[in-house]
Formats: structure tokens, sequence, C-alpha cells
């Protein structure tokens, strides 16, 4: 004997009621995953001192985000990228490619949100920041991948998708406003002045050499002494003889 209609539909009902709840469940959960995003009110190329706000979701419940470094994208160098906000205490420091924000870790589970000011967009369709988030218990995550190109910048489920900034084209009449202005070189440092001890040496030479010159001219004041003492000695000697020779005659 089959089922009726009526009994097969009151057994399917169920069913697809569980189906649709665990495929909402699952859609909830999707969109929970960790990534990092970047937005911006002013993304075009060219555009000139432009905010681009991050955002990096937490992928931990038992550290907080310490650091996010950023890999910079071709046409955009550290130097033309300024901090603008993000968590107390938290600070910008260029890198050779690019920059890192760093500070106290966040709470544990906490969304991460800052903001840097690029000088200028470059000339290009989108923007890929390269990004690896650290956590305080020596945690990271690595936002690197890119996506293939004509895809939707999802990265097609891989799952560690760099965070992209979709461009529109650039203004009419916008223009490069050149490379980043760099410190101005260091003038040559001064010739060194003539050390103190050598300019103090100085006299005691010339005195030396004046002695030489004296010694050179004549007999020094000891050798004059000296002769004067054989004078007097040759002269006491001839005295005491001639005193002698008086007294026998």
């Amino acid at each position: 004997m089959f089922p009726s209609p009526v009994r097969l539909r009151a057994v399917r009902r169920p069913a697809l009621v569980t189906a649709a709840t665990a495929a909402a469940l699952l859609l909830a959960v999707a969109p929970a995953a960790a990534h990092v995003h970047v937005e911006s009110d002013n993304a075009r190329a060219l555009a000139q001192d432009v905010t681009l706000t991050f955002a990096a979701a937490s992928e931990s419940a038992d550290a907080g985000i310490t650091q996010l470094r950023v890999v910079l994208p071709e046409g955009i160098e550290p130097t033309d990228v300024t901090y603008g906000e993000g968590p107390k205490g938290w600070k910008l420091t260029a890198t050779d490619d690019g920059y890192t924000v760093r500070g106290p870790a966040v709470e544990a589970g906490e969304d991460v949100e800052y903001s840097v000011v690029v000088r200028q967009l470059p000339d290009v369709e989108e923007l890929a920041f390269k990004t690896l988030q650290s956590y305080s218990d020596g945690r990271i995550d690595r936002w690197i991948e890119l996506t293939e190109p004509g895809g939707d910048g999802h990265g097609h489920g891989h799952g560690n998708e760099a965070p992209v900034l979709e461009l529109e084209d650039a203004a009419p009449g916008a223009a490069s406003v050149g490379p980043s202005p760099t410190a101005p070189e260091s003038a040559p440092a001064p010739s060194p002045a003539p050390a103190a001890e050598e300019t103090a040496a100085s006299p005691p030479a010339r005195a030396a050499s004046a002695d030489t010159e004296a010694e050179d001219g004549g007999l020094s004041a000891a050798a004059w002494a000296g002769t004067a003492a054989v004078v007097l000695v040759v002269a006491a000697a001839v005295a005491f003889l001639l005193r002698r020779g008086a007294a026998r005659q």
C-alpha cells in the first residue's frame, strides 16, 4: 500500500525546512571568515591625497592583533604614505617595500581598522595590498594571494586573498605629480681645524730649532763654563809654582 500524496507532502515539508535552515546557517557563517578589506571614497586613478581605510578581521579567540605588515603595490612608494587613524597607541613605520602599523594588542577576537593617506594613486585599474596580520601569541595570517585575471575580487575561494582596491578611470586632465620629494643631501663637512695639540706643539718646535742654530753658530754655555774652570786651575797651578820657587831662593 503506497502513502497518499498528502502524507508525502507532510513528510517532505520538515525535510525541506531542515535543509533550508542548514543552508542559511552556512551562508551566515561564510562571511564571518577572517579577511582584510580596503576601501576609499576617492578610488580613482591619479587621485591625490587619498585616504584608504583597511579593516582586518580577527581569526583568533585567544590572542589580539598586534601588527599589520603591508607590501605596497607598484606605483606607490613608502614615502607616499602617511598614517591616518587606528587603534590607540598604534603607529606607522615605513619599510623598504611598504609599511607596518603596530601597537599594543587589541582585545582577543576584536577586529582592527586603520587608515592611511596616499600622496597619489597610480594610473592602474586595481591595487593589491599584500598583508601579514600578526597576533600576540605569534600567529601570522598571510593575506597575500592575488586574484586571477578577470576574477570577481574574491580569489575564487582560495581564502587568503590580498585586499584589492579597484580604481575608476583618472579624471580629465589629471596627471602624475612625479616622485615623492626626498630629503636634501647633506652638505660636505668642512675640513677640520688644526688640532689644538698641533698648534701648541709649534712653539717648542721652533724653540728647538733656535737651540740647534745656536749650537751650530758657537760654543754652548756649558762649554764656556768648562773652559773658564780649566783656565782658573791652570792659573792657580802657575801661581803655586811661582811662590814655591821664590821660597827656595
